[in-house]
């Protein structure tokens, strides 16, 4: 008897945005948009020299940032803003407010934004939600292309409605999954900084990313990255882990560095951890 052949698997939707992640934690966060017109960045907390030697170790041009926009105004995260933007003529964007708090960077020229609006830059949608934490104005992102999507929230003790809409069904997801509770609570923060991080204004846990990441995960997201692991109160193999036990991946390796849910009808989902000093491009 003859053997029927194998269904081939199914192909992956066109994409047309790509994520590069710089870097991700408490020590500087810088990642990168690409789409068809160049490149948006999300953040700048590191020096001009480190993210110019990240970017050229991704193959990605200075020279194709057409903006930069903020989540918030904590110094991880803005920590390179003023010395990037004297190179740099593209366009600026904080929610109301955040450029404001911080002297490094009030007197340059921001578009600013109220959470929850929507415009287009490069040729890419970009949808604003608010998340939950201790500054003035925090927010997460939704970038679309046609029929492609990446959802981006980092900084954030919990994910409001809104943030929850946008980001489910996204084909690249990067969410937040900063701490293990177990690790945090033994380790060697005060409690009050352990209170403030486990606050609804803080960071969200491996458990928390992974409960959200059962509805924000659809047939459509091929890839899940867990971001701003805490060097001190998390590992990578443990947000992985947390990820791929809520919906069922299988981790590709012992170590658990990374996880897939092989699928019949749809692409492959691949879990992985973002770092704080490698950078990685999602594609």
């Amino acid at each position: 008897m003859t053997q029927a052949p194998a269904k081939p698997r199914p192909a992956a939707r066109q994409a047309c945005l790509h994520l590069h992640i710089l870097g991700s934690g408490s020590k500087g966060n810088c990642s990168l948009i690409e789409g068809p017109g160049g490149l948006i960045m999300i953040d700048d907390g590191f020096s001009r020299r480190e993210t110019l030697s990240r970017m050229h170790e991704l193959g990605l041009d200075e020279n194709q940032v057409r903006a930069l926009m903020l989540t918030h105004e904590h110094s991880d995260h803005i920590g390179g803003v003023a010395v990037w933007c004297r190179r740099f003529d593209g366009n600026l964007f904080a929610s109301a407010g955040t450029a404001a708090s911080r002297k490094a960077i009030c007197d340059l020229l921001f578009q600013e934004f109220m959470p929850g609006d929507a415009f287009e830059v490069a040729g890419i949608r970009i949808e604003t939600f608010p998340t939950s934490h201790d500054v003035v104005n925090p927010v997460g992102f939704r970038f679309s292309c046609g029929e492609d999507a990446i959802g981006f929230a980092t900084d954030t003790g919990c994910l409001p409605p809104g943030a929850l809409r946008l980001l489910r069904d996204a084909r690249i997801l990067a969410l937040e999954s900063n701490h293990d509770v177990p690790m945090l609570r033994t380790g060697d923060y005060p409690r009050a900084l352990q209170d403030r991080i486990m606050s609804e204004r803080g960071h969200l846990s491996n458990a928390q990313a992974a409960e959200a990441a059962r509805e924000l995960v659809t047939e459509r997201t091929q890839e899940l990255v867990a971001m701003h692991i805490s060097q001190e109160n998390n590992r990578p193999s443990l947000a992985v882990r947390s990820f791929a036990e809520a919906l069922g991946a299988t981790l590709d390796n012992e170590l658990g560095s990374s996880a897939t849910l092989a699928r019949k009808a749809h692409p492959d989902l691949h879990i992985r951890a973002a770092g704080q000093n490698r950078p990685i491009s999602v594609w």
